[in-house]
């Protein structure tokens, strides 16, 4: 079976009457002939799907996919990205221990931690990911490590395989989300972590139509996610939804280095702009490397001057629609000034010195010059 992401994307088994798409098994049960083979079922002696809150065919498709895109030996899909995030977590700790997060984790995971978690006797403490010899300090006595490279908001990167060293030698489980970077910029798996996940509604959909998450990793982590949080709490992956995954699947590598060409037209340009003081942006930071971090996707974050009303930058633009999530062909924009309101604690934006004249941008798939200029004009319409 050939490695080679673009064929595993593009190249199928063959499937019933010769069909080139996968049939959508768009079924809640699936029945037996006899006894013995729903017995046989039932315990795990043959494959065959039972009920779709625990698998289904079109289900197990979309996640053979991306197994073979992160390099694993099983996934596992969930309802939304938060589902994955949970779900790969509960399924790893238990009352009593600590979880070690890096910071500016994305915002719903960092309220999951200190909202939930603590209910179930779990704490977390977060540190600077970057830094080797405080993450060195944290881990003793850890039972999880949870990675984003790059960060939510500030985009800041881990070197994972020496972060992967140093949890493998204290025990630590690693979990990381690679919504950012997708498997075809980065596969953390070659470097030592232990369990990959996704915000599968993002680039892996590619079309702002799905809401869905995957986790992947070696199959007896896989398997304690199976015996543990997926028959019990429900957050299953429907089978359309998988069926709509796998058509954005097919032109996840070239969607990516087209916004990634885009993303970094625009940022550059940003770059330049007198009334910016900074673009966070990995590429531009020199932390592309080619070997863990192989390219980037089409999100960032600027910080505007003060001679710039954000409310009044934000309200300008037409072509960037105000909202949330990232990775469809619409270009996005998102204020810090928002995001500051909810978010509070060691893990928000505003403690790690992020403020309100951040916006973050997602570059779309339309004409970078159209873009460009749509800035501009918000530039003049807003300065103060």
């Amino acid at each position: 079976m050939t490695d080679d992401l673009e064929t595993i994307l593009a190249h199928d088994p063959a499937f019933a009457e010769h069909a080139v798409v996968p049939p959508l098994f768009q079924s809640s049960l699936f029945t037996f002939d006899s006894y013995e083979a729903m017995r046989a079922a039932f315990a795990g002696e043959v494959r065959h799907p039972v009920y779709s809150r625990v698998g289904n065919p079109t289900t197990a498709f979309f996640e053979a996919k991306v197994a073979a895109l992160e390099g694993a030996e099983a996934a596992r899909g969930f309802a939304s990205g938060m589902a994955a995030i949970s779900g790969a977590i509960l399924s790893v700790v238990r009352a009593g221990d600590r979880i070690v997060s890096v910071r500016h984790v994305y915002p719903d995971a960092y309220r999951f931690f200190e909202v939930l978690l603590p209910r179930l006797g779990v704490t977390v403490e977060y540190v600077d990911g970057r830094d080797l010899e405080a993450l060195a300090r944290a881990l003793p006595g850890a039972r999880l490590l949870y990675l984003e490279s790059p960060t939510s908001w500030v985009f800041e990167t881990q070197e994972l395989d020496a972060v992967a060293a140093l949890a493998r030698a204290e025990g630590v489980v690693t979990v990381i989300d690679n919504s950012w970077a997708t498997p075809v910029f980065q596969n953390p798996l070659r470097h030592g972590i232990d369990l990959v996940l996704h915000s599968a509604s993002k680039y892996l959909s590619g079309h702002s139509d799905t809401v869905a998450g995957v986790v992947c990793g070696r199959r007896e982590l896989l398997d304690q996610i199976g015996r543990t949080v997926v028959p019990y709490l429900g957050g299953k992956l429907a089978p359309f939804e998988a069926w709509l995954l796998v058509r954005g699947l097919r032109t996840l590598a070239v969607r990516m280095r087209e916004q990634e060409r885009r993303g970094l037209a625009v940022a550059r340009r940003l770059a330049e702009h007198p009334r910016v003081e900074r673009v966070l942006h990995p590429a531009l930071e020199g932390r592309v490397d080619g070997v863990q971090l192989r390219g980037s996707s089409s999100l960032f974050a600027v910080e505007l001057d003060e001679a710039v009303d954000v409310r009044a930058f934000c309200d300008a633009l037409r072509l960037f629609r105000l909202g949330v999530s990232w990775g469809g062909h619409e270009s996005l924009v998102v204020p810090a000034a928002i995001a500051l309101e909810q978010a509070a604690g060691p893990n928000s934006v505003k403690d790690f010195g992020v403020g309100p004249r951040i916006v973050r941008l997602h570059i779309g798939l339309e004409s970078v010059e159209d873009l460009v200029a749509d800035l501009e004009g918000a530039f003049v319409a807003a300065a103060c």
